[in-house]
C-alpha cells in the first residue's frame, strides 16, 4: 500500500531561497500600458515583435538589456489564478518577484496560484512524486511571516500560502490515489502521518468499539475487506472550538442498490469530504491558527458482501435514532450521522462537514460550485464572504422545512432518503440536519471534490473544492479568538 504524505514546499514551486533567481515583474493592465508608454525604442520593439498585449494572465519573456527585469507577467483579474497561468507560461527556471512590482497586486495569492500551478500526481511514475517542479517561486520578502496582508482578500502571510499549498497538495494527493491503496487504512495511515507532523493527538476507533458507539459507521463498512473506523485527530489549545468532519468513503460500489459501471469509475472520490478536511486540518495546523481543531473522519468502503447492508432495512445510531435504509447507495449521510453526533457532544463554536453527497447538488450547481447548507443565517454571510473574498466559490441551498416530512414516510421515525425524487440535496442535508441539530452552529459543503478537465492551477482529477474558503473564514474566527 503506497502512503500519502504531506509535500515538501520546494515540491509545489516555493523554495525559501534560491541562487540568482531570475526577476518576474507584475503588474495590471493599466501598469503595462503606462510602461509601455514610456519605454525606449527597442523595448517597443520587442513587445511589438512578440504581439505582447499585455492581458490578465499573460507573460513575456524579455531579451537581455531591453529592460532591467527578466520577464513581466499581468495581473489584473484574480490573482490566484493569474498567477497559476503565468507559472504555466514562463520557462524553466527560478524565479523572485521584481521589487518594482506594482504594490497593489496581491502577492500573496499569486504565490499561492504558482503553488497550485505546480502540483502533479505522480505517485506511481517511478520516483516522479519526488521531481521538484521545474518552475520555482522564491516567496517575496514582502509577504509578512505572520499572517498580515493588507489585502483583505489575501491568502495571508508566509505560513499561510505554505499551508494552504500543502494542504490542497495533501487533498489531492489523497482524492488520486487508487482506491485499493486509500482503503479506510490507507485513510488512517495519511491522518496518522499528518498527525505526527504536526504533534496532533488521535485516537482511532475499530472493532467491537466501532459496532457499540458508532453503529451506523460499522453497518456501512461491515461488508468490505478492510474494515471501517472512526479517525479523531485533535490539535491546539486555545481558540475557538472547530471541528471538522468530513465523508471518508474510500470507494462507493453503491451497496446492493450497485451503481452502474460509468457511475462507479470515478468513486475513489467518494472520500473527497474526508480529504478536504485533512488538507484543511493541514492548512490550519501548518499556519499555526489559534484554535481548538477536532477532525472527525468516518472511513469505510461500500462494498457488496453477505454482510452488506439492505435496502429498507432498519437501522442504529450513535444518537439512538433508527434510521431506515432508503438506498443502499445513499451510505454518505449514514456515516456522517454517527460522527456528526459524536461532534455535538462537545457543544463546538462551529462544526463543518464536508461530504460528495448527492448528484442532485452536481445537477443544480454542476461540478465546480459546491452547495453550501448551514443553520445560521449569519454564519452562511461570513462564509460566502469567504469564498468570494479568496475565489473558492460556495453557493447556499435552503435547508427547505417543507421538505422534512419526506424523511418521515417509512417504517420507523427517519428515512435515510426519503420517498421524493425531488430536491435530493436538499433532503440529505435535512437529514444530516437530524444529528448536528437545528440551532448548532453548523454548515454542511456538498462537493464533487473532482475536475473533470484542467484549468491553470486546477488539474483534471482530485480537487480541494472549498478548503481555501473555510479556512479564510476560520482565519478570522482565530483573529477574534
Amino acid at each position: 500500500m503506497k502512503a500519502v504524505t504531506l509535500r515538501d514546499i520546494d515540491q509545489l514551486g516555493l523554495p525559501e531561497t534560491a541562487d540568482s533567481p531570475r526577476r518576474l515583474r507584475l503588474m495590471t493592465a493599466a501598469g503595462f500600458q503606462a510602461w509601455q508608454d514610456d519605454a525606449d525604442a527597442a523595448l517597443q520593439g520587442w513587445i511589438n515583435a512578440n504581439a505582447f498585449a499585455g492581458k490578465a494572465g499573460a507573460s513575456l519573456l524579455l531579451m537581455d538589456g531591453v529592460a532591467d527585469c527578466d520577464a513581466i507577467g499581468i495581473v489584473d483579474d484574480v490573482a490566484i489564478w493569474d498567477g497559476a497561468k503565468i507559472a504555466g507560461n514562463l520557462p524553466p527556471a527560478t524565479w523572485q518577484i521584481d521589487e518594482k512590482s506594482d504594490a497593489t497586486i496581491d502577492q500573496a495569492s499569486f504565490a499561492l496560484g504558482w503553488a497550485l500551478a505546480q502540483y502533479r500526481f505522480g505517485h506511481f511514475r517511478e520516483g516522479d512524486d519526488q521531481i521538484k517542479p521545474a518552475r520555482q517561486l522564491v516567496l517575496p520578502d514582502s509577504i509578512p511571516s505572520d499572517g498580515g496582508t493588507h489585502h483583505a482578500g489575501s491568502s495571508g502571510g508566509r505560513r499561510a500560502i505554505i499551508g494552504l499549498a500543502r494542504g490542497v497538495g495533501f487533498c489531492r494527493d489523497l482524492i488520486n490515489m487508487p482506491p485499493n491503496h486509500m482503503t479506510p487504512a490507507g485513510l488512517e495511515a495519511a491522518a496518522r502521518h499528518l498527525a505526527e507532523h504536526h504533534k496532533a493527538a488521535i485516537d482511532v476507533i475499530s472493532g467491537v468499539d466501532l459496532e457499540d458507539g458508532f453503529p451506523a459507521i460499522n453497518t456501512v463498512g461491515r461488508a468490505a475487506e478492510v474494515a471501517p473506523r472512526l479517525i479523531d485527530m485533535r490539535w491546539g489549545k486555545a481558540g475557538p472550538k472547530i471541528t471538522l468532519v468530513g465523508k471518508g468513503i474510500t470507494f462507493d460500489s453503491g451497496g446492493l442498490d450497485l451503481k452502474p459501471s460509468k457511475a462507479m469509475e470515478l468513486m475513489k472520490k467518494d472520500m473527497g469530504g474526508a480529504a478536504t478536511v485533512l488538507g484543511l486540518g493541514a492548512a490550519i495546523m501548518e499556519s499555526g491558527l489559534a484554535v481548538q481543531l477536532r477532525i472527525l473522519v468516518p472511513a469505510a468502503e461500500n462494498a457488496v458482501s453477505a454482510q452488506a447492508m439492505r435496502p429498507l432495512d432498519v437501522i442504529d445510531t450513535r444518537a439512538g435514532i433508527d434510521v431506515e435504509v432508503g438506498n443502499t447507495d445513499a451510505e454518505g449521510r449514514l456515516v456522517l450521522a454517527d460522527a456528526l453526533t459524536l461532534a455535538c457532544e462537545e457543544d463546538p463554536d462551529f462544526i463543518i462537514d464536508f461530504a460528495t453527497l448527492t448528484g442532485a447538488a452536481r445537477v443544480a450547481l454542476g461540478t465546480e460550485l459546491p452547495a453550501l447548507f448551514c443553520n445560521m443565517d449569519s454564519t452562511a454571510a461570513d462564509l460566502l464572504a469567504a469564498s468570494q473574498a479568496v475565489n473558492d466559490p460556495l453557493w447556499r441551498l435552503p435547508l427547505f422545512e417543507a421538505y422534512e416530512r419526506h424523511l418521515d414516510n417509512g417504517y420507523v421515525t427517519l428515512s435515510s432518503t426519503g420517498g421524493s425524487g425531488y430536491g435530493g440535496a436538499i433532503t440529505a442535508a435535512l437529514f444530516l440536519r437530524r444529528f448536528a441539530g437545528r440551532h448548532t452552529n453548523w454548515a454542511h459543503v456538498d462537493v464533487m471534490a473532482w475536475n473533470l478537465g484542467s484549468r491553470p492551477g486546477r488539474p483534471k482529477g482530485g480537487e480541494a473544492m472549498g478548503l481555501r474558503a473555510l479556512y479564510h473564514y476560520i482565519a478570522r474566527l482565530a483573529a477574534a479568538g
